[in-house]
């Protein structure tokens, strides 16, 4: 059986990013696609109205009664418990149940399989590279595990010999899928309730590198074998030199091993968002698309939801982003420090699993502190029960600043109206995105 030969494909965990781009493909192709998840959100109102059926209560009930072991497949995300009432009646029921990133990589399998992996920058990796193969008329799809702003989706579909997917780190998922070209942005430790060691990060990315059949591209210092490399003058096989701003817009060379690429415009900020699009230039090169494509796909591009997404509203800059490890937050503050020197900045953090928090505390803290002033919220639990002194208020005590406190969720909106500020950041990957719309209500009505 191969995996589009079921009529119904049953979601658990349906409002997960990476989830529902399976979804809209199943979607796509005819399927009859439903599921639970825990809460609405934005994005389950988005896939309701394409036409996909979901509910937010655990109960067995609301299964259709036409679903059977034949004609259904169920996918869930490893996020979801364990006592979780419908999965555990699909697993006694013997329906086949198969993990996200299974599912993923059965879709992949017979595809030319592109996988872009790395604990920092695989959503706008895998945004730009997907643009880039549809401005150039490929025929691909690219999975994303964010919102492509260009298409205000989490996936772009121009055809299926070419796929672009997140090759995801967290519980070893990469591993299932088949790459013939590999990106990897980075191999830092994180996970570690599932990994252990840090030392076993790196081991599962050299695992994930080893089953990547025609070209690994990495970023330069990263200590990988018979890898090309990428960089911002590193002097990397794809190189981003003679860096400027013109008009908003970085513009950039690309040395590559064919020669140069000139005068690339891009208009995300940041070095690591530079990085980001060099990867995707050196996958693009190396599939023989034109230079001309290329740069017209780099010009075009407007980024991804929630990644350093950013508003000028009267005489308030405010930024939004998904950025939850320590490594991302110094991008995010070091590329508006760039862009903003000497002016306040107030951030709004929201950080993301317990034991996150209390495996990087320490890196956590000098992040933060690079802030004027600091926000901090309770810690989101996403899958996770909480650890005993593992708390904001704990973490709050190692941030060297002055101006700083813990608020709930509830309390950060109003407690923002009382700041003084030309920078907002509000950062964080748990349910922080949902005082964006408030907060950008409120800065356009201060005129």
């Amino acid at each position: 059986m191969g995996i589009l030969d079921k009529k119904y494909y049953y979601f658990i965990g349906a409002g997960g990013i990476g989830m529902s781009a399976l979804e809209r493909f199943f979607n796509s192709v005819g399927k009859v696609v439903l599921g639970y998840d825990k809460t609405p959100t934005e994005l389950t109102t988005e896939l309701i109205k394409e036409g996909i059926d979901i509910h937010f209560e655990d109960n067995v009930d609301l299964i259709p009664s036409d679903i059977n072991q034949e004609n259904t497949l169920v996918i869930y995300t490893p996020a979801i418990p364990k006592d979780h009432k419908e999965l555990n009646h699909f697993f006694d029921q013997k329906f086949e149940v198969l993990k996200r990133s299974e599912v993923l990589g059965a879709i992949t399998r017979d595809t030319y399989a592109i996988g872009v992996a790395g604990t920092h920058g695989k959503t706008t990796t895998s945004s730009i590279l997907g643009h880039i193969l549809k401005v150039a008329d490929l025929d691909s799809t690219a999975f994303l595990g964010g919102i492509a702003e260009n298409y205000n989706s989490n996936i772009i579909s121009n055809g299926s010999k070419y796929t672009v997917s997140e090759a995801d780190e967290f519980d070893r998922s990469f591993l299932k899928l088949s790459p013939k070209v590999a990106i990897i942005t980075s191999d830092d430790a994180d996970h570690l309730d599932i990994y252990g060691e840090r030392d076993e990060v790196k081991k599962s990315f050299q695992e994930f590198a080893s089953i990547v059949e025609e070209q690994l591209f990495v970023r330069k210092g990263l200590d990988f074998p018979n890898a090309k490399t990428y960089g911002v003058n590193e002097g990397a096989d794809y190189d981003a030199v003679n860096v400027r701003i013109e008009n908003g817009y970085y513009v950039f060379d690309v040395n590559t091993p064919n020669g140069v690429l000139k005068d690339i415009n891009f208009m995300l900020p940041g070095r690591h968002n530079m990085e980001n699009a060099t990867a995707a230039i050196a996958v693009a090169d190396f599939l023989g698309i034109s230079s001309e494509k290329i740069h017209e796909a780099l010009q075009s591009f407007i980024g991804v939801r929630r990644r350093f997404n950013r508003l000028k509203i009267n005489d308030k800059i405010y930024v939004d982003d998904y950025a939850h490890h320590p490594t991302e937050l110094d991008a995010v503050i070091n590329s508006l420090r760039e862009l903003y020197p000497g002016k306040k900045i107030l951030g709004v953090f929201q950080p993301h699993l317990f034991t996150r928090t209390r495996d990087f505390a320490t890196e956590f803290a000098h992040s933060l502190s690079q802030l004027d002033e600091l926000i901090l919220l309770d810690i989101y639990p996403a899958r996770e029960l909480p650890i005993e002194g593992i708390t904001s208020n704990w973490l709050l005590e190692m941030i060297d600043l002055k101006e700083k406190e813990v608020y709930s969720l509830e309390e950060a909106f109003p407690a923002i109206k009382t700041k003084e500020f030309d920078v907002l950041l509000t950062v964080g990957a748990g349910n922080i995105d949902t005082i964006v719309k408030p907060i950008k209500n409120w800065l356009n009505s201060e005129a």
